[in-house]
């Protein structure tokens, strides 16, 4: 059992991106912890349930998804009591446990691992009274959030890392120079020299994504405006169902009365995975010449070493149901992403 002991409040600038654990898929074997992803048991008493903890924890993990225009929460959250934490409810694969106690000198979180099953995060709040709980778990959201994700994505991660198919990693490499684990549910669908397209097809679903990449002209090809252009460009490429249909960026929605229409601008923002710069932008695509959408989250580098801009992006299309997850397993791919000459230079100017 791997055990962390650790105050939440450092821990954004403690941690790094690392791998580990298991897959990102349905755990409930003998051997593995329960759960589906982005399941959470949070082990809390009556009294604390019913106080402002019980509200600011519930705020907190069920707070919509920002990618996604339906309302989703983060974590499908299963509140038990203490006396009913057993069996299998402390297998499962993400736990939070509340404890209040006077003897406890001031409030804090320990975070372990692999506690009672594999892979497992099992997080302890801990405070003398709700009232001081209350407010470090307020204060440290972020920080509780992040350790909560990262167990997750490293599921993915390690899933992808085992179970790879080597012909796409193969032919991502041999293209664009990047180094991509794809896991072997995934297939090809089509390839040329500047975009690969790769999914999984389901009878009602479409999980995918496209890789493309274009030469760089300096700090304008990295604007949002440059970003929707370039995608919009590539996204043509992937047909839809009927003659003449294929994907497009959405740039107006409905306004609230729904009888006129109003602009609309992907999210856009910059971040480090490891050493190297990346630009998410989060949207949502359509289909031309049909009735068909959904959201879309892509992650643009600069490979130095070829001068090329590459995006990878993200899509799913799962009408009249949930897509939290598997738009999340799609963004786990970026940690997963290197460019193996060039991977210790900067990304960005």
């Amino acid at each position: 059992m791997k055990r962390v002991f650790i105050s939440l409040l450092p821990i954004l600038g403690a941690l790094t991106m690392f791998v580990g654990c298991k897959s990102f898929y349905d755990l409930s074997s003998a051997d593995n912890a329960t759960g589906t992803p982005y399941e959470l048991v949070l082990v809390c008493a009556q009294p604390e349930w019913q106080s402002g903890l019980g509200d600011t924890l519930q705020a907190i993990l069920k707070q919509p998804v920002k990618e996604l225009m339906q309302y989703e929460p983060m974590y499908n959250v299963m509140r038990i009591l203490p006396n009913n934490f057993k069996s299998l409810t402390e297998r499962h694969r993400n736990i939070v446990i509340v404890n209040v106690d006077p003897s406890i000198s001031e409030p804090g979180a320990v975070v372990k691992y692999d506690v009672t099953a594999k892979p497992q995060i099992y997080i302890t709040l801990q405070g003398p009274d709700t009232q001081s709980l209350t407010k470090y778990v307020s204060d440290n959201r972020d920080n509780i959030l992040y350790v909560l994700e990262k167990a997750e994505r490293d599921r993915t991660i390690n899933y992808a890392s085992k179970y790879f198919s080597v012909p796409l990693r193969e032919e991502i490499l041999d293209k664009f120079g990047l180094d991509l684990a794809v896991a072997n549910n995934y297939q090809l669908r089509t390839s040329s020299d500047d975009m690969i397209w790769i999914s999984q097809e389901f009878p009602m679903a479409s999980q995918g994504f496209f890789i493309y990449k274009y030469p760089y002209e300096g700090k304008e090809s990295l604007t949002a405006e440059a970003l929707v252009k370039a995608r919009n460009r590539f996204a043509s490429r992937i047909p839809g169902p009927a003659d003449g249909s294929y994907m497009s960026t959405v740039s107006k929605i409905p306004d609230e009365s729904g009888e006129d229409y109003i602009p609309f601008v992907p999210e856009y923002r910059t971040l480090l995975i490891g050493d190297r710069p990346w630009i998410e932008m989060v949207g949502l695509w359509d289909v031309e010449n049909y009735f068909m959408g959904g959201p879309y989250v892509s992650y643009t580098t600069l490979n130095k070493a070829t001068n090329e801009v590459v995006t990878i992006d993200c899509y799913v299309y799962y009408p009249k149901t949930k897509k939290r997850n598997m738009l999340r397993e799609l963004q786990h791919l970026v940690y997963l992403a290197n460019f193996p000459t060039t991977q210790n230079q900067q990304a960005t100017e």
